[in-house]
């Protein structure tokens, strides 16, 4: 059989001028993904207010004839992009276009759908336009996966999404969503907490950097120390959350009324400090471990060069050995990164802040738009903090073979 799909074709010609179709393995699952939220989900539901269930509505319900149609016939055209084996630049094309088209209609669906002079009525994205999200999502990852583009490709990519969807915001298209009305009447608060959260997440990862990586080097150089250390870190992690945040509260305060001046720095029962600590005492682990692993995997051959040209112990250290596990440490950083992006949300229950503010109001509540407005940030920050990282973890990649992180 004939292949043509250098032109994007997705078909083959047989030797007796027969045509076969060629289906994409995972394009199929996302053509089931999409074409549930397409055909079983709804759109958009429409609430009395931010609280009461609302009535959903399908797309052509949601928007105008016109506008309806043309996303139908936009999304079935994506679809069938994922569904057949075509050059991963239509999909990835097939899938920014869907997404930018369902971004622009949800927010055109709230200004439709409210009535007018009505203050109280809320609009919010239904099951259906989170599916079609995720469907169009996965396939321009799966697109970027195939074309392969270098880290900083990868890194442009992110920066265009975040132009779009920063544009969106500014332009309005959004302001009659419901999580924008949220929004709206916090918008202050919602930027104090956006900052307690960043503190929190980066503040706790600076902070094991510094221990983590002169541990690690210890524990790579004096292996009598490396099981019991790396045991009682693995110990820790083992803690649930939540209970250790309650464990800490007690030692915290008790330190706030004992220490001379703790109190003024901020340390207390309750409040930021304890869950500073937590996530301090939850990313040592991996640091650690990949400091040793890393440092392990530096070939000996590079280390007898090194001794042979006259290097000293440090120099050694740090003009070869750690550049050589630099790779590996950075994918502890970026686990570290991600994972108290996503528990610094858990704080606001001691107090702490951050978007697991707006969560557990919005649960308080019974206001999903609330919980969405500490989430979906939340989400964004994380994957964003993935990229870059993953961009950065790549151009440094010089891993012998048989180095892996821990």
């Amino acid at each position: 059989m004939t292949e043509v799909f250098q032109a994007g074709l997705p078909f083959g010609l047989f030797p007796g001028g027969g045509l076969k179709i060629r289906f994409d393995k995972l394009g199929i699952v996302i053509a089931i993904i999409a074409a549930s939220g397409l055909v079983f989900s709804t759109f958009a539901v429409l609430k009395p207010n931010r609280i009461l269930q609302g009535q959903a509505k399908t797309i052509l319900e949601a928007l105008p004839a016109w506008a309806g149609y043309g996303l139908l016939i936009l999304l079935i055209a994506a679809i069938a992009a994922a569904l057949f084996r075509t050059s991963p630049w239509i999909k990835l094309i097939a899938a920014a276009a869907s997404l930018t088209a369902l971004a622009l209609a949800i927010g055109y669906a709230a200004g439709f759908l409210t009535p007018a002079g009505n203050t109280y009525a809320r609009v919010s994205p239904a099951s259906g336009f989170w599916i079609l999200i995720f469907a169009f999502a996965l396939l321009a990852a799966d697109a970027l996966t195939r074309l392969q583009p270098p880290p900083w490709m990868r890194v442009l990519f992110l920066c265009i999404t975040a132009i779009g969807i920063a544009a969106l915001l500014f332009s309005g298209s959004w302001n009659g969503l419901s999580i924008m009305k949220e929004y709206a009447g916090r918008a202050d608060v919602f930027w104090t907490e956006a900052g307690k959260h960043v503190t929190l997440a980066l503040g706790s990862l600076f902070a094991a950097a510094l221990v983590g990586l002169p541990l690690g080097i210890l524990c790579h150089r004096v292996s009598s120390l490396r099981a019991g250390v790396l045991n009682t870190l693995n110990l820790v992690q083992t803690i649930p959350s939540i209970a250790l945040f309650g464990i800490l509260i007690g030692p915290l305060a008790w330190v706030a009324l004992n220490v001379p001046g703790a109190a003024a720095l901020g340390i207390r029962g309750i409040g930021m400090a304890p869950a500073f600590v937590a996530l301090f005492l939850y990313s040592l682990l991996p640091i650690v471990a990949n400091t040793v692993v890393g440092l392990a995997g530096v070939p000996r051959e590079a280390n007898d060069a090194a001794r042979g040209i006259g290097m000293t112990d440090r120099q050694r250290l740090f003009q070869v050995e750690f550049p050589l596990a630099l790779p590996v440490i950075l994918t502890a950083i970026r686990i570290v990164l991600v994972q108290n992006i996503g528990m610094a949300t858990i704080a606001a229950l001691i107090g702490g802040g951050g978007f697991g503010v707006f969560v557990f109001q919005g649960i308080g509540q019974t206001a999903m738009d609330l919980v969405l407005l500490g989430a979906v940030p939340t989400v964004a920050l994380a994957f964003a903090a993935a990229v870059v990282l993953d961009a950065l973890i790549e151009m440094n990649s010089r891993v012998p073979n048989g180095v892996s992180a821990a």
